[in-house]
């Protein structure tokens, strides 16, 4: 739970200056983090529903008395906290995964990530060394179901938001009643209009601090349409959750504006380590794990067709003829405690699909540092790749059995997948038919083809 926030009602001019002051650090300091924060406008709220900061991916909203009991150092930690989320567009890529527990990863992910930069976290601020340098998807599968820890944040993107232990309370009436007052209302520069009023210009400190970082970041949204909601002075209640076209178009907007933080970052020699990592791993098209074994179980299929001269006892006609043979495929499954039951059932009923499509004979090789008892466990092209009731494992991990046994065979496979965390021990020479890692996690591999399984 946050920490206990004072009681007395901090100056609304101090706060706003201290938040000023923080983004203005980390435009000078971090440019990458300071471009991206300055595109959420700062929006005060009450703590009944936002006990420290929020974001819904279109603003920053803050709890006053807590942003007073920050440091400035801390402050920073906060608006970076926020953007990121946003940038890495956590909004969008829950998918079907149980909120809370994506939740939790999204903040794993972060947190480590402006550690590392140097940003100094308020307390209660979620870390663990073991999720250093993974992914929210790859650390989502790491939490346990049961794991009741709350996030530093709101996450105000999703309905049914956690808040110090309990519900926001917004249901599908609430979100559409929210969602009609704010369509009824005038914008807040319209309301400004009509009252005679002028929108107040950004101050020449902030200007001259953004300089060119904060034109060329405009720029880089000329393609998408500014349509988004407009913001109250304050927010006495949670914003509406997105629905599905908000969503895709702000992970749209936020995926340009990460695009060309981190260009400006990277040509001033300001963006490095882990949070680089990340950004390009999320920048450079990908393709699902599933898409890329099939391309390669495709390539192993030998069937074509044969100009070949029939024999006479055919015909006299050469006519094109389908002549094939049956693939063998071999797939290890790395049984040594990493691998969970749900990721292994999905993985074999994954391997059964493609096997029909290719007609290919499976022979499957559990192992940690043995092969399992009852292996190898063959499947022909018409029989269900199903997995063995028992599979024994849970010890350490040497792939070498696997291979071992495949050189004492008569004729090797065509292809060898291996489903595993990489983190083994390696046989010293690569083999001469073609290997295939499905990784969990981010070890290395010394030869193959890795393919990043989550």
């Amino acid at each position: 739970m946050p920490e206990t926030l004072p009681s007395t009602a901090p100056d609304p001019v101090a706060i706003e200056t201290k938040l000023t002051a923080a983004r203005t650090r980390l435009i000078l300091d971090k440019p990458f983090l300071g471009a991206l924060v300055l595109r959420l406008p700062l929006c005060a709220a009450t703590g009944d529903w936002c006990r420290t900061t929020a974001t819904d991916a279109r603003a920053f909203y803050y709890n006053p008395a807590y942003i007073d009991a920050l440091s400035l150092e801390q402050t920073q930690f906060m608006l970076a906290h926020e953007a990121l989320h946003c940038a890495l567009s956590h909004f969008a890529r829950r998918g079907h995964r149980q909120r809370h527990r994506w939740d939790l990863a999204c903040d794993y992910a972060i947190n480590p990530l402006l550690i590392e930069d140097g940003l100094t976290p308020p307390p209660n601020a979620l870390v663990m060394p073991l999720y250093r340098g993974l992914t929210a998807e790859e650390i989502y599968p790491l939490i346990d179901e049961r794991d009741d820890s709350e996030t530093l944040d709101t996450h105000a993107y999703d309905r049914d938001q956690r808040q110090g232990g309990s519900q926001s309370g917004l249901n599908e009436r609430d979100i559409d009643d929210e969602r009609q007052r704010r369509q009824r209302s005038p914008s807040r520069a319209e309301s400004e209009s009509q009252a005679g009023h002028q929108p107040k210009p950004p101050s020449s400190s902030s200007q001259t601090h953004a300089g060119k970082s904060q034109t060329s970041e405009a720029e880089s949204d000329t393609s998408t349409p500014q349509t988004e909601e407009p913001l109250r002075p304050d927010s006495h209640e949670p914003p509406a959750p997105l629905t599905p076209d908000e969503r895709e178009r702000l992970a749209v907007q936020w995926r340009q504006r990460l695009a060309g933080a981190a260009q400006q970052a990277l040509q001033a020699g300001k963006l490095g380590g882990e949070l680089a990592r990340q950004i390009d791993h999320l920048l450079q098209p990908s393709l699902p794990w599933r898409m890329l074994l099939a391309r390669h179980l495709t390539a192993i299929a030998c069937e074509d067709y044969s100009y070949q001269r029939p024999s006479r006892r055919e015909g006299d006609f050469i006519l094109p003829g389908l002549r094939g043979q049956q693939a063998e495929l071999a797939v290890a499954i790395d049984t040594s405690g990493s691998i969970q039951d749900g990721e292994l059932s999905e993985f074999i009923q994954e391997i059964d699909a493609l096997k029909g499509q290719i007609r290919a004979r499976i022979t499957l090789l559990p192992c940690d540092r043995a092969l399992a008892p009852g292996a190898p466990f063959q499947f022909e092209p018409w029989e269900t790749f199903t997995r063995p009731e028992r599979l024994q494992g849970g010890g350490g991990t040497s792939f070498s059995p696997v291979f071992d046994w495949i050189d004492r065979q008569d004729r090797h496979p065509d292809l060898l997948v291996y489903f595993t965390d990489a983190q083994g021990e390696f046989p010293e020479r690569e083999p001469s038919y073609p290997v295939i890692w499905l990784v969990k996690g981010r070890a290395t591999v010394p030869w193959g083809q890795r393919i990043q399984l989550n």
